[in-house]
């Protein structure tokens, strides 16, 4: 019985997989935080008590990080929500099935891209 024949993963591969969003989900997590912090300047080294000229040169890049760090951050709380929302697809057996085709998404692709609700056909159909 090939995967595309069936509907849903087995058991033992929805753990499997659960195992593996889990571990990405604590590295996420982790990593959000460190984009917070980042933002909020804790632990900050600014420029606040150095002379006024160097102050003015670093204020441009320093808006510029700031606005890169926010849409890291904003990008990191979208792939932990996606993490999560697998975890729920794994919770009531509905994960690893496209929502675009209903058959079962390669494991290869789930391994890499564990949060994918789309085949690569679907992928590649949407343009």
């Amino acid at each position: 019985m090939s995967e595309d024949k069936i509907n849903r993963y087995s058991d033992e591969d929805l753990q499997e997989f659960k195992e593996l969003i889990e571990g990405k989900l604590i590295e996420a997590k982790e990593d959000l935080v460190l984009l917070r912090e980042s933002l909020s300047h804790k632990g900050d080294n600014g420029t606040d008590d150095t002379s006024r000229s160097f102050n003015m040169m670093e204020d441009g890049s320093e808006t510029m990080e700031r606005e890169s760090q926010a849409q890291l951050a904003v990008r990191q709380e979208k792939f932990v929500k996606s993490l999560e929302n697998a975890l729920i697809r794994i919770s009531n057996k509905t994960y690893g099935v496209c929502r675009g085709t209903g058959k079962l998404i390669r494991k290869e692709r789930l391994r890499l891209v564990p949060h994918a609700t789309l085949s690569i056909e679907a992928k590649n159909a949407q343009g």
